[in-house]
């Protein structure tokens, strides 16, 4: 008997799905390894956002100014930086 949506960890929601070829269901698999690289990943960009949106805040406007960036452009620029 193949249950759909067989969860493996108590804690631990299953995101990946593949397909057993004897049993004909889906079958779904957690990468517990990938949950934490990406919840630890998330942390990171959000921890490195506040940091650049802090140091941009520091700064005087007329040094912002010399930079090219208005201080109401903070957030923006601060979330374009973690796209690089």
């Amino acid at each position: 008997m193949c249950l759909i949506g067989q969860r493996r960890g108590a804690y631990i929601k299953p995101i990946e799905t593949t397909l057993e070829p004897k049993q004909g269901c889906w079958r779904q698999e957690t990468s517990r390894k990938g949950i934490i690289m990406n919840v630890a990943r998330t942390f990171n960009n959000w921890r490195k956002y506040r940091q650049t949106v802090s140091e941009l805040g520091r700064m005087s406007s007329r040094e912002l100014e010399d930079l090219g960036i208005n201080r109401a452009d903070i957030q923006s620029v601060a979330r374009q930086s973690l796209a690089r």
